[in-house]
C-alpha cells in the first residue's frame, strides 16, 4: 500500500523558517499520530499545522519520536501533558523521562538564547514513555509503524517505517526545498562509522520509495541522497582529521572548514546568494565541534 495519502508534513515555521523543520501528521483508522514533535517554541505551529489537516490538538493520542534532540523532540512534554503516549528509543528514555541534564546542557550552549530558539523542557512521566526496540512494529489503527534503530548521528536515533515510506528523522541528514544534501554533525555523539551503517540499513529495506526528512521533508531519489551524505560524511571528517591531529584550535579550522563546505554546496548547485542560507541552516560551527569529539573518541577507544 502506498501510504503517501496519509502523509501531511507539516512545516513549522521555525523562527521564520530560515531552518527548517517539519513534523508529520499520519492518518490511521484510530485517528491521527504525530512523528516529530519539533521544539517546545513551534508548539504552537504544529497545533496550526494540525488544525489545517482537519484536526485538533486533543486527537493526538501517539507521538513517535526519531531522538530528543530538541529540534526533533523538544516538544514532546507538551504532548504528554495532553495525555498522548511517547515513543522513543531505549537510549533516549532517560533523558526525556529527566530532561534535567539535557537542559543544563543546552543552557550552557545556547545561553540566553534557549528560551527564544527552543523553549523549555518538562519531565515525561515513565508511565506515557514506551520503548521501543529495534524492528518492533507498533500498531496504530490500520498503520503498522517499525522502529528501524539507526545511530551515528545520535545513538539513540530512531527511523519509522511505514510501508513505502520511512520517517528518516536526521539518519538521512538534510534536504531543504530539494536543495543540496548536508551532513548534520553536532556534538555530542557523531560517529561516522556507526552513520554509514546506519544509511545502508535503511537502503535495505524493500519497498521504501519515500524518505521524509525531519530537516526538508519528502525525498524520493534516495539512492543518490544517502550516497552523497557517505560521502560527505567521509569527506568533512577526513578534512578535520588533520586539524584534529595536530591539536588546532577550533577558532583556526572555521575558515577552512565553512570553505571546503562552500565549495561542496556550489558543486551541488547552491547560487552565491544561497550559501547564507544553507550556512544558517547546518552550520559549520556546530559540526566542526562534533567531528572533533568524533576524533576524540576514537583515539581514545
Amino acid at each position: 500500500m502506498n501510504y503517501n495519502t496519509k502523509v501531511h508534513p507539516i512545516d513549522l515555521q521555525f523562527h521564520g523558517g530560515v531552518f527548517e523543520i517539519f513534523s508529520f501528521l499520519v492518518e490511521t483508522a484510530m485517528g491521527p499520530i504525530i512523528i516529530e514533535t519539533g521544539p517546545h517554541s513551534s508548539f504552537d505551529n504544529l497545533v496550526k499545522g494540525i488544525e489545517k489537516c482537519g484536526y485538533k490538538k486533543e486527537d493526538i493520542k501517539h507521538v513517535f519520536l526519531t531522538h530528543v534532540h530538541l529540534d526533533h523532540a523538544g516538544g514532546a512534554w507538551c504532548w504528554a501533558e495532553l495525555g498522548a503516549k511517547i515513543y522513543v528509543h531505549p537510549e533516549g528514555f532517560r533523558h526525556i523521562n529527566d530532561p534535567a541534564k539535557l537542559l543544563a546542557s543546552a543552557k550552557r550552549i545556547y545561553g540566553d538564547m534557549m528560551d527564544w530558539l527552543w523553549g523549555t523542557l518538562k519531565p515525561i512521566p515513565a508511565e506515557q514513555l514506551q520503548i521501543v526496540g529495534d524492528n518492533e512494529v507498533v500498531t496504530v489503527g490500520d498503520c503498522d509503524f517499525k522502529s528501524i534503530h539507526s545511530p551515528g548521528h545520535a545513538k539513540h536515533h530512531t527511523a519509522w517505517q511505514l510501508g513505502n515510506v520511512l520517517f528518516t528523522g536526521d539518519v538521512a541528514g538534510v534536504r531543504m526545498q530539494q536543495g543540496p544534501v548536508m551532513a548534520p554533525c553536532p556534538p555530542p555523539d557523531i560517529n561516522i562509522e556507526e552513520w554509514v551503517d546506519s544509511i545502508d540499513k535503511c537502503l535495505a529495506i524493500d519497498g521504501i520509495d519515500t524518505y521524509y526528512l525531519t530537516h526538508g521533508a519528502g525525498v524520493t531519489d534516495i539512492d543518490f541522497h544517502m550516497n552523497k551524505l557517505k560521502e560527505l560524511l567521509w569527506s568533512q571528517s577526513k578534512f578535520i582529521k588533520p586539524y584534529f591531529d595536530a591539536g588546532t584550535p577550533i577558532v583556526e579550522i572555521s575558515k577552512p572548514f565553512e570553505e571546503f563546505v562552500k565549495q561542496d554546496l556550489i558543486a551541488q548547485g547552491v547560487p552565491d546568494d544561497k550559501l547564507k542560507r544553507f550556512e544558517s541552516a547546518n552550520p559549520s560551527s556546530s559540526n566542526i565541534y562534533g567531528l572533533m569529539r568524533y576524533w576524540k573518541k576514537k583515539r581514545e577507544g
